[in-house]
């Protein structure tokens, strides 16, 4: 499994987490019970085979991390949706946005770029193009104003 694949079920686990309340760790281990992992091989290629334990533990610490901080992320999503009611922005965007936003601020191992790079490609499999410039636009006014003012090393 690469690391947009799992960045990918992170996303659709956030999503799930977020629109039923489940405890996120219950959801990941759930999730990737291998009695009902091995049944999601057919649904696509992202999970033709299960994750590493590095990549569970990306899966994890995202999943977990997102749902913790999820009020201050819908604070910064509503900072820099300029424009955007809060109630016109997608499920599935705003679960694209608080990863995104997560692994800015939360997962200095993660390069800054590839998180907002891999969100953006990642949205054009389940948003329309112009849902797809506005996440662009999001995470780069996030970056410019909040995620580049701390001291990160360099990527």
């Amino acid at each position: 499994m690469t690391r947009t694949a799992a960045r990918e079920i992170a996303i659709q686990l956030g999503f799930s987490v977020a629109g039923t309340g489940q405890d996120p760790l219950a959801a990941v281990e759930a999730f990737f019970d291998p009695e009902h992992y091995e049944t999601l091989a057919a649904e696509g290629d992202i999970y033709a085979r299960a994750p590493s334990e590095r990549e569970l533990d990306f899966i994890r610490r995202s999943v977990t991390g997102v749902a913790e901080h999820r009020e201050e992320l819908d604070g910064l999503i509503g900072k820099y949706a300029r424009g955007w009611r809060p109630e016109r922005i997608s499920r599935s965007a705003a679960a694209i946005l608080r990863q995104a936003m997560y692994e800015v601020l939360y997962m200095p191992d993660v390069p800054d770029k590839a998180s907002m790079d891999e969100a953006v490609e990642l949205a054009k499999g389940y948003e329309d193009p112009d849902v797809v410039a506005f996440i662009n636009g999001v995470l780069g006014g996030f970056y410019r104003g909040e995620a580049a003012l701390e001291d990160k090393p360099d990527e």
